[in-house]
């Protein structure tokens, strides 16, 4: 089984790192791969190039060779949907079972996804809960969980796709907006990130008040 998770990544930091190694050593997963937004539909675009987020990533993974970095939504053209992310990667890999990870804020809109009944034709769905995560209160949703929700990572392997899990992950506070904020207040980021990410910011001046910018 591969694990998919897709984000800005703007930047990344070791709220994304360590949550997905959670989740990859808990599920047994071959792989996972961090897939970078492309084009944005539905939210601002990333402040970072797709150039520098992937490079970013690709220093960020170095030392872990089971988190592969998948540039596909950066090279497609238009709105960066998953559905046809999930699509292109099952052409390349039919026989393999997808493991699209979430978080639960993320999995309480999802039937407001484009497509998101071909999606569940497409991976399991993993629904990462913090200990701070909010109930679900919307019925569809709930429904869909009645339908199809399943409670240990062995029950994955019974079918390739349309299964949801979801699973208790550690609580780290760390957002890539507080990591912009604190950089625009120039406060440290170093603690929140790899190093290696942390010269790229700093090479680059990322996130950086303009000097043309009132305070």
């Amino acid at each position: 089984m591969i694990g998919i998770f897709g984000g800005t990544f703007d930047p990344v930091h070791y709220g994304h790192l360590k949550t997905v190694l959670f989740v990859q050593q808990q599920l047994g997963l071959q792989q996972i791969r961090l897939i970078p937004l492309g084009q944005a539909v539905h939210r601002e675009q990333p402040a970072a190039t797709a150039s520098q987020r992937l490079e970013m990533l690709y220093a960020a993974t170095a030392d872990y060779p089971q988190l592969v970095i998948d540039d596909r939504e950066t090279k497609r053209p238009g709105g960066s949907y998953t559905v046809d992310t999930l699509s292109s990667i099952k052409q390349e890999l039919p026989d393999e079972a997808l493991c699209l990870i979430i978080g639960s804020d993320a999995f309480a809109h999802f039937l407001d996804w484009h497509k998101p009944e071909t999606i569940m034709t497409l991976a399991h769905i993993i629904v990462m809960q913090r200990p701070d995560s909010q109930p679900l209160t919307n019925p569809a949703i709930q429904k869909l969980l009645d339908q199809r929700q399943i409670t240990s990572a062995e029950q994955l392997k019974e079918s390739v796709a349309g299964k949801i899990l979801p699973i208790q992950v550690p609580q780290l506070d760390i957002s890539s907006t507080g990591i912009r904020d604190r950089l625009q207040s120039d406060l440290t980021i170093s603690h929140l990130l790899p190093l290696p990410v942390y010269e790229l910011i700093t090479h680059w001046k990322l996130y950086k008040k303009s000097s043309e910018e009132p305070d």
